[in-house]
């Protein structure tokens, strides 16, 4: 197996529509999968999509680790995912803000709305349908993987460009607010006493 180069923003593999696989279990395609399964875990990342290792193709690899899932019944564990070919579908028109990032656009997260819940449906290497209906951080990552098979980076799905910053500033911000909550606690003050008025 093999470590791949992963494509980064402004790349032009990443803009373009890919192409449906025609053989799923082709050597080619088994090698391209386990390649993308190492590169993913050497990222480390959360999936890959077959264009973020310039090949410009319908299938991507995902996995939802226990630490990432929020727990809700529909937002499953899984290990290293194929999908190829995919389809997926909104159930319901919900939305809600989710950060991202990319290994593609690396350093950076970002606030992208996403559809609560999804179905999928696609299939592995040996042609065994694969199909799930999700939420949760499952969701998220299924959708972020399949929106690089039509040539979308998530800046294009923001709305608010507020809601993009460095990790490194995302963590500093995020662990200011929880000292200073954890400090109105302890004088028992209410969230609100903090804010100008």
């Amino acid at each position: 197996m093999t470590v791949l180069k992963i494509a980064r923003m402004g790349h032009p593999v990443l803009l373009e529509r890919c192409q449906p696989v025609p053989d799923p279990g082709a050597p080619e395609i088994r090698r391209l999968v386990q390649d993308m399964f190492e590169t993913m875990e050497d990222a480390p990342g959360a999936g890959l999509a077959a264009p973020q290792v310039h090949v410009p193709l319908r299938l991507f690899v995902f996995r939802v680790r226990p630490d990432r899932s929020s727990g809700a019944p529909d937002d499953r564990v899984v290990g290293n995912t194929v999908l190829i070919n995919p389809v997926v579908e909104p159930v319901g028109e919900e939305k809600h803000l989710r950060w991202e990032g990319c290994l593609s656009i690396p350093g950076l997260r970002a606030a992208v709305p996403r559809y609560k819940r999804v179905r999928y449906t696609g299939v592995d290497c040996d042609g065994r349908t694969i199909a799930a209906e999700v939420e949760g951080f499952h969701a998220g990552v299924v959708q972020h993987e399949n929106d690089h098979l039509d040539g979308v980076l998530y800046p294009m799905r923001m709305t608010d460009f507020r809601l993009m910053g460095f990790n490194e500033e995302i963590a500093r911000t995020e662990e200011l607010a929880q000292h200073a909550a954890r400090q109105r606690a302890q004088w028992g003050l209410s969230p609100e006493a903090s804010r100008p008025g």
